[in-house]
């Protein structure tokens, strides 16, 4: 498994071949078998093989032709509504309408998302995780005709890849673990583990092509401003509300 871990790389062009119904089953159920808070599963799969509905989602993930070349779209909910039911259905309060238990399921749902981009890759298929979600959430709800409880966090697209492109960096090991405890950051230590990230040819001809002085500005000016952070923070805490997350009395 850490072979197919170690040679992870998205994939944004995909051949037409459709995905066998027992292979994607079997990625299926390694998403399910993904730790998970109480042993609850406070997570939805729906896949989406339609092209009709695809054509909508394309729309939502801004018209990223791999949502289209794809044969399967798998969009990864978090979903309190299931286990709402079933506490219903026995006479038991419903008790996970907050904010803290969307983080469980928030979490829940990505264990499980990456459980299943695993086996596929294991499967010699090729994915990609869109991050184009929390940017149209209440869109596709409507698409998937999500109910109250279930919040769409993110989407993979899975298929046989149509090409091989080269392994994206990381930083060094050193940069993200911690010893015992946190150990903060002095400028010094950031611009050692930047280094390389800094100086490759191809994050400076990102940063070139956008007319920047630095990578940073690339992402707090041009991918992620402040601005855009703040409003979609405040629309995906009114879907929150408006769909159930939030019943704190």
């Amino acid at each position: 498994m850490l072979e197919t871990i170690s040679k992870h790389r998205s994939i944004r062009k995909f051949k037409p071949d459709a995905i066998s119904d027992s292979i994607l089953t079997e990625i299926l159920e390694a998403g399910t078998r993904a730790s998970n808070t109480g042993n609850m599963q406070l997570y939805s799969v729906v896949v989406t093989k339609d092209k009709e509905i695809r054509e909508k989602l394309w729309e939502t993930h801004f018209k990223q032709n791999m949502v289209l070349q794809a044969p399967v779209h798998i969009t990864i909910c978090a979903d309190v509504n299931r286990f709402h039911k079933w506490c219903e259905l026995n006479q038991a309060p419903v008790s996970y309408d907050n904010f803290f238990w969307f983080i469980n399921a928030t979490i829940d749902a990505t264990l499980a998302s990456q459980n299943i981009c695993l086996e596929a890759e294991n499967n010699g298929l090729g994915i990609c995780i869109l991050g184009t979600v929390l940017y149209n959430v209440d869109k596709i709800i409507e698409i998937l005709e999500l109910p109250k409880g279930v919040i769409p966090l993110t989407a993979i697209v899975l298929g046989y890849p149509d090409e091989n492109p080269p392994l994206t960096d990381r930083l060094p090991l050193d940069a993200v673990v911690h010893y015992e405890k946190y150990k903060d950051y002095s400028p010094q230590a950031i611009e050692k583990l930047f280094f390389e990230k800094d100086n490759s040819e191809f994050y400076k001809n990102i940063v070139e092509e956008n007319g920047l002085k630095n990578l940073s500005l690339v992402f707090t000016e041009r991918r992620y401003p402040r601005a855009s952070n703040i409003e979609k923070s405040e629309e995906l805490l009114e879907t929150l509300k408006k769909h159930g997350f939030f019943n704190h009395k």
